[in-house]
């Protein structure tokens, strides 16, 4: 067990050290196997991030810390083709990974505050926040901001409940772990 420990730490560390390099990612850094991570512009990572396998990155993008991804998951832009180009088929379109793209999706970028678990096979559109402590359902589709501390699932992913079944719970775990939105919500 400890060789395994050591092989996947050294492997983390190579992937932010070298892969990524690039980006900001923080200390306690994981990924599975077959992730992809890309930003055009930023890739900020907090701390304690863990992303499942097969999960991709693929926009610009700021997650906090402790945010969790499971398998399959997938953060993707709204606009990486220039799609209304008259006589350009979509597949010949500029596209966000060229340099000299200038269409809409340039700027935008996708928001995943502290404490927030992503569930497997879910699909992140770029440019929406999801809140502080919130969980999105396995096979989700997000499309537009989620609220904090709420669990959301579907496609389009749509508000189930809070994540604490009442307010003095809730407002307990703000306060312990010293949350931005301790006597807002």
């Amino acid at each position: 067990m400890f060789i395994l420990n050591a092989i996947r730490q050294i492997r983390d560390l190579l992937l932010v050290k070298v892969l990524y390099r690039r980006y900001s990612i923080a200390e306690g850094f994981h990924a599975g196997l077959r992730v992809r991570i890309w930003g055009r512009d930023k890739v900020v990572i907090g701390r304690n991030f863990y992303i499942g396998r097969d999960s991709f990155i693929e926009a610009d993008v700021v997650i906090g810390d402790n945010v969790m991804f499971g398998n399959r998951v997938a953060i993707v832009g709204r606009y990486d083709h220039h799609y209304q180009l008259p006589g350009v088929p979509i597949r010949l379109a500029p596209q966000i990974r060229d340099p000299k793209y200038n269409w809409k999706g340039v700027g935008l970028i996708t928001i995943i505050e502290d404490d927030v678990w992503i569930g497997y096979g879910s699909t992140v559109m770029g440019g929406i926040t999801i809140g502080e402590g919130s969980i999105i359902g396995a096979g989700s589709l997000v499309t537009k901001d989620v609220e904090p501390y709420s669990i959301y699932a579907g496609v389009p992913a749509r508000k189930i409940r809070g994540r604490f079944d009442n307010d003095v719970d809730l407002q307990t775990h703000l306060k312990l772990v010293k949350s931005k939105y301790y006597g807002k919500l």
